[in-house]
């Protein structure tokens, strides 16, 4: 449960960071002011969409903690697909600066590492303790 945890944590914080690398290119600057990202209107329901896909990973920060074994595994086998699928769509939506396929290569493959681990999680066995 703390491995997965854990590498919700990591995604975040690369999320974010690259989120905000994009944010300093004038490119991108010029585009916000402009009401647009990649020839994408920002809109209410744009930003919508963006917060909940920032969500999933937030959340998963929790739910791999507090989920028992069977619903913590699907949840983050289907959440780190989901993740997979934005990130590599988000690849046919304008041109890819060098920071951001960087940070996209390595967000892709966290994704599929809490996969492969949630794959590979086995239920964890019972202990009974004798008396002495």
């Amino acid at each position: 449960m703390a491995m997965l945890s854990t590498l919700w944590v990591f995604l975040s914080v690369n999320y974010l960071f690259c989120d905000i690398l994009s944010g300093m290119e004038l490119a991108s600057i010029t585009a916000y002011l402009a009401g647009s990202i990649h020839g994408v209107a920002v809109t209410q329901a744009f930003l919508l969409f963006a917060g909940i896909s920032l969500e999933i990973p937030f959340l998963m920060i929790v739910l791999s903690r507090v989920l028992g074994f069977r619903a913590n595994k699907a949840a983050n086998i289907i959440a780190a697909s989901l993740m997979i699928v934005y990130q590599a769509g988000s690849f046919f939506i304008g041109d890819s600066s060098l920071h951001y396929i960087f940070f996209s290569v390595v967000e892709i493959a966290g994704n599929l590492a809490i996969i492969l681990y949630a794959l590979a999680w086995k239920r964890p066995r019972a202990t009974v303790v004798q008396p002495a």
